[in-house]
């Protein structure tokens, strides 16, 4: 047992220390999804250390078990309701509550009637679906009586994307940032109340031994996105399955370049991928907005066939209040720098992706 002690001691050292190399590659940067459940099993294997058969390490284990603890317990307890943030009430400036439910609802799962009964018992004002293909938009068409203003990006490659919106739509575009392939979308809404924003919908492709080698394009893309937020002067929200998590460098500089928050921190992880597996379940499906949008409520709703919980988040607008301009960090000279890097070499990389995928 005392063999199995070091072997897990060593494997979660090498997890901890994979995501700070610098490489693009996946091995390196899929361990960052992994922090949550490295923090646990840091915990855990410190308690079990207590009944092995102790020798001339055993305190140094355990010291190095709770300074790891510690390192991943500093940016975790930030998502957490430990971490304190100001809550904001609406006033006599502030819109109505919105309601969006954001959901990458796995292209091959046709339980179509599921996900429309989750849209018709929540009611959101909108609704972004992910690795929506020509077979959901057929199914969702039910809805569009509802939901009167759309944009479509239908794509048999697992990249399709389709926004429905009870709110006007009065201007919308596809983005393909880094590959003809990859969409994101920008819409350009405004309430009966007059109040306007902008929606950006993303799904860049993730690095995993099974789809993209690297996270270029991932990062290139979301760092477009971040670019683009700041040429607008809208109140903005960017919502879709990132495949990355909040804590990873590339996040960090998306949020930074884009000087958006992200509503995470001091609320929860909110969870979402893989919807059957609570253990191994990672914070990939993220949203951040700019400081006149005001986040009241913000988790998962229950499954409907997908491998993706679907995130539902309640909201309101108020341009006049400005008290949330403190949580905004900036980039410097050096990360916008290194943002545009990113953004080049993303274009550069030769994603390989089939233009129809089938489910094996």
């Amino acid at each position: 047992m005392l063999t199995f002690y070091y072997i897990f001691i060593s494997l979660l050292f090498i997890f901890t220390i994979l995501p700070k190399i610098p490489s693009s590659h996946w091995i390196f940067r899929v361990p960052d999804f992994g922090k949550i459940q490295i923090t646990y099993l840091t915990i855990i294997l410190f308690g079990v250390g207590f009944f092995v058969e102790k020798n001339q390490y055993f305190w140094y284990s355990q010291a190095f078990l709770l300074v790891l603890f510690v390192y991943h317990g500093i940016t975790l307890v930030k998502y957490t309701p430990l971490y304190p943030v100001k809550k904001h009430k609406r006033n006599s400036h502030s819109s109505q509550k919105i309601h969006f439910i954001s959901a990458n609802v796995y292209q091959f799962n046709t339980e179509f009637h599921r996900f429309i009964d989750l849209i018709n018992r929540n009611k959101p004002e909108m609704f972004l679906t992910m690795e929506s293909d020509s077979h959901w938009e057929n199914a969702l068409q039910v809805l569009e009586k509802d939901y009167p203003y759309q944009h479509k990006v239908t794509l048999e490659n697992t990249y399709g994307m389709h926004f429905y919106s009870k709110i006007k739509i009065e201007d919308s575009k596809t983005h393909f940032f880094v590959a003809d392939d990859i969409p994101s979308i920008e819409a350009h809404l405004k309430t009966e109340e007059g109040f306007e924003f902008v929606f950006f919908g993303v799904h860049p492709p993730p690095p995993s031994p099974t789809e993209e080698e690297t996270s270029k394009e991932r990062d290139g893309d979301i760092l477009s996105v971040a670019k683009r937020v700041t040429e607008i002067q809208k109140p903005v929200i960017v919502v879709g399955d990132f495949n990355n998590v909040a804590w990873s460098k590339s996040s960090i500089l998306f949020r930074k370049t884009s000087e958006l928050i992200d509503p995470r921190v001091g609320r929860a992880f909110v969870s979402t991928f893989h919807a059957k597996y609570r253990l191994f379940r990672f914070p990939i499906d993220l949203m951040f907005h700019s400081e006149d949008i005001f986040i009241e409520e913000l988790k998962t709703l229950e499954n409907f066939g997908s491998d993706h919980l679907p995130v539902y988040c309640e909201f309101f607008i108020d341009e006049k209040n400005d008290q949330q301009e403190e949580r905004i960090e900036t980039a410097d000279h050096e990360e916008k720098e290194e943002a545009e890097e990113m953004i080049q070499e993303g274009k550069e990389e030769d994603g390989e992706r089939d233009a129809v995928v089938t489910e094996d």
